[in-house]
């Protein structure tokens, strides 16, 4: 048999994206400017939401949220331990120790139930997190927060996975109080690195002008974006408040704006490459298939998380390397953060997080990404096949 080199997540760039980039770079303005708020406006239209902040980072769009509320030392913020660190290193860079929260069992989305049970007093926001794309049941979070009369908590979607996902009939991006997108080199619309905040009430927890203040605090806290500052005589600019430096320049937008007007049929091909997958795996007792959608629910065909039944550790990294050995890269979503020394430096043990230990432990994420060929998607699950196969005979 031949061996393909089948790569796990390489970017979908046409010259569609390449002539706007050429056009910003031949514009002689490259940083924030026009296309990023052109971008902000159509990724607002795109989830239906009243507002999105277009950034340099998903990371920077969450800690721009907890510095804007002040969410500081002495505070809590609730997470899952199922997620990339990212989600988890904004609250420790506010001074907090984030208090982590199982997911359910068989899932990989957090214990609603346990949630409720972890809020305390100072309990100031929550940040859920949309594993592979899969919108968490936002409704029954705000229910948790209304029945326990903690609606003063903000509710942060991370939602890095989920651009395209739907819930309760509308694209993911307005049901939480931010949802929180990532578009870096891996993600299925990407700006090379860049995030957006998208949220609805621009006077939130009784802000005179949210976005205004994300963009000041994202600029250094700087009054005058740098565009403004360039036009003649208006080089007077005052800093207001200790901000950041993430900012989403101009190219990136270009990126994000070519990907956009692509983006439904970029999806249609991840969800054409779930569907190849899943048939094939569907006939195998071993093959716990990833969720795709239920009456509430639809991914946005991000990461195909197999978990494979009974198998071990060992016996998913065996798996692994056989598939690496023939060409076909796949990868492992999430560790736990209790298993990463930085978390247990913190005092955290993956022993408190059961559920999420086993949803890691079977675990291998399937390539899939929208410039993959179907009879590509076809020879890695077939292998997947195989190789498992020989694993379970052993």
């Amino acid at each position: 048999m031949k061996i393909k080199n089948i790569p796990f997540s390489p970017p979908d760039i046409t010259d569609v994206e390449k002539k706007l980039v050429m056009e910003v770079l031949d514009s002689g303005w490259v940083t924030t400017g026009p296309k990023t708020k052109e971008f902000e406006d159509k990724i607002a239209n795109y989830c239906d939401a009243n507002n999105a902040v277009a950034l340099a980072s998903a990371s920077a769009c969450l800690e721009l949220i907890l510095k804007v509320y002040n969410i500081c030392e002495g505070d809590e913020v609730i997470t899952t331990p199922y997620t990339y660190t990212a989600t988890s290193n904004v609250i420790l860079h506010r001074g907090v120790k984030p208090t982590f929260v199982d997911v359910k069992k068989d899932s990989f989305l957090i214990d609603e139930q346990k949630l409720a049970m972890a809020i305390t007093p100072k309990t100031k926001a929550i940040i859920t997190v949309d594993i592979a794309g899969v919108p968490v049941d936002y409704d029954a979070i705000r229910s948790i927060l209304k029945a326990k009369n903690r609606e003063d908590i903000i509710f942060i979607s991370d939602s890095a996975h989920s651009f395209g996902g739907i819930y309760k009939g509308k694209k993911v991006g307005a049901q939480a109080d931010f949802n929180v997108f990532s578009f870096h080199a891996v993600k299925n619309l990407i700006t090379a690195e860049g995030g957006a905040i998208a949220f609805n009430d621009n006077k939130f927890k009784g802000k005179e002008d949210l976005v205004k203040e994300f963009k000041i605090t994202s600029l250094q806290g700087q009054s005058k974006d740098a565009l403004a500052k360039m036009k003649a005589g208006a080089w007077k600019y005052d800093i207001i408040t200790d901000g950041m430096k993430c900012n989403m320049t101009d190219i990136n937008a270009a990126i994000g704006l070519g990907q956009l007007g692509r983006y439904e049929a970029m999806i249609t091909r991840r969800k054409e490459i779930f569907a190849i997958y899943t048939k094939a795996l569907s006939t195998k007792d071993w093959a716990i298939i990833p969720f795709t959608k239920d009456e509430i629910r639809e991914t946005s065909y991000h990461l195909y998380t197999l978990r494979l039944k009974g198998f071990k550790e060992a016996q998913r990294d065996e798996l692994i390397q056989k598939l690496a050995d023939i060409g076909i890269a796949t990868n492992v979503h999430f560790t736990p953060l209790p298993m990463f020394t930085l978390y247990k430096n913190l005092g955290y043990s993956i022993n408190d997080y059961p559920n999420a230990y086993n949803q890691y432990a079977n675990e291998i994420t399937l390539p899939v990404y929208s410039t993959l060929k179907l009879e590509d998607a076809e020879y890695v699950v077939n292998n997947v096949i195989k190789c498992a196969e020989a694993i379970i005979a052993k």
